[in-house]
């Protein structure tokens, strides 16, 4: 399993170890991970998902999952995630 955010498309980065000598050590730094599940307002539908704990304080500053699959842009998503965002679209074209 991957260690991406779903939504976000956050990974791991690089960088240094450094002691107090001074000795620099290559490490990575991994993003804090999630497993939860996101309802759908539109869809009435709940999804698992692997998401940061950055972006599940954006989800909610947003007003829940339609509105930020609404306002992400399709590259950083997953393919779950897209195909959400393509049936929540979807779906309130067909209710208006």
């Amino acid at each position: 399993m991957s260690r991406v955010c779903e939504l976000t498309g956050k990974g791991p980065m690089t960088g240094n170890t450094i002691s107090h000598a001074n000795n620099k050590s290559r490490r990575r730094f991994l993003p804090n991970l999630n497993d939860v599940t996101m309802m759908s307002d539109v869809l009435g539908q709940s999804f698992k998902l692997r998401v940061s704990a950055a972006a599940l304080r954006t989800v909610d500053h947003r007003g829940g999952l339609d509105a930020f699959l609404a306002k992400a842009k399709d590259v950083e998503l997953s393919s779950t995630a897209l195909k959400i965002k393509k049936d929540i679209a979807k779906a309130q074209t067909a209710a208006v």
